[in-house]
């Protein structure tokens, strides 16, 4: 392979690999504006509200069924809104006081 063969096939090989991360960046672009949304508010998906509690999936179920954290369920999947889980976050869980410090 010559200098310039060499050259041309580097540069339609960069092209190719340009073309790749710009399909990337406009399928990110696209995802990031999927945000599940319900009546304008955030909605949160299991996971997202396990970890933010640092509990169990069962855990999880057992608040919904007790009616403590409410709930929506869209096409069989469960989801929660953000200031419902917001709120049983403050209902629920100390501010971190200590009391031995009296």
């Amino acid at each position: 392979m010559t200098d310039r063969e060499l050259i041309v096939f580097m540069q339609n090989w960069f092209e190719r690999l340009m073309e790749r991360f710009d399909r990337i960046e406009r399928h990110l672009e696209k995802m990031a504006v999927k945000e599940k949304l319900l009546e304008g508010e955030r909605l949160l998906d299991n996971q997202d509200v396990c970890q933010l509690l640092n509990v169990s999936k069962r855990t999880l179920q057992r608040y919904r069924s007790s009616g403590e954290l409410p709930y929506q369920m869209i096409y069989h999947k469960t989801f929660y809104k953000e200031s419902d889980v917001e709120a049983f976050i403050k209902a629920n869980f100390a501010k971190g006081e200590n009391p031995e410090e009296d």
